[in-house]
């Protein structure tokens, strides 16, 4: 019922900036709550930030002030900014959908395929 597509990454030196997109394909955008996460090689996936549809956001402390989420609901797109790049951001990025107003069913979370980002000089 619903894919995710991520886009957009990379690869960035140091410092530089780099703008994820997610495209969410399906009904009720705007029921989803949507969020990144990341997965540094040998590492767990970790959450990067959750956008709520109140607009309240949380994002990890290792991004926070560097990174910003943001949707587009018109165009059922989410984004993630990410200004001031670390090495340690190097990671493959995913795109999370979880269904959180009128829930039924099942099929609630969703996952996109990944985009590579790599910083490094």
């Amino acid at each position: 019922q619903v894919q995710l597509v991520e886009s957009g990454g990379g690869l960035v030196q140091p410092g530089g900036s780099l703008r994820l997109s997610c495209a969410f394909s399906g009904s009720s955008f705007s029921f989803y709550r949507m969020g990144w996460y990341r997965q540094a090689p040998e590492k767990q996936r970790d959450l990067v930030g959750i956008m709520l549809n109140g607009a309240s956001t949380n994002y990890a402390d290792s991004v926070k002030g560097r990174f910003t989420i943001s949707r587009d609901n018109a165009k059922k797109m989410v984004y993630l900014q990410m200004n001031s790049l670390k090495p340690e951001d190097t990671a493959v990025y995913y795109c999370n959908a979880r269904r959180v107003l009128f829930v039924s069913g099942n099929e609630n979370d969703y996952w996109g395929q990944g985009t590579q980002v790599t910083v490094s000089s």
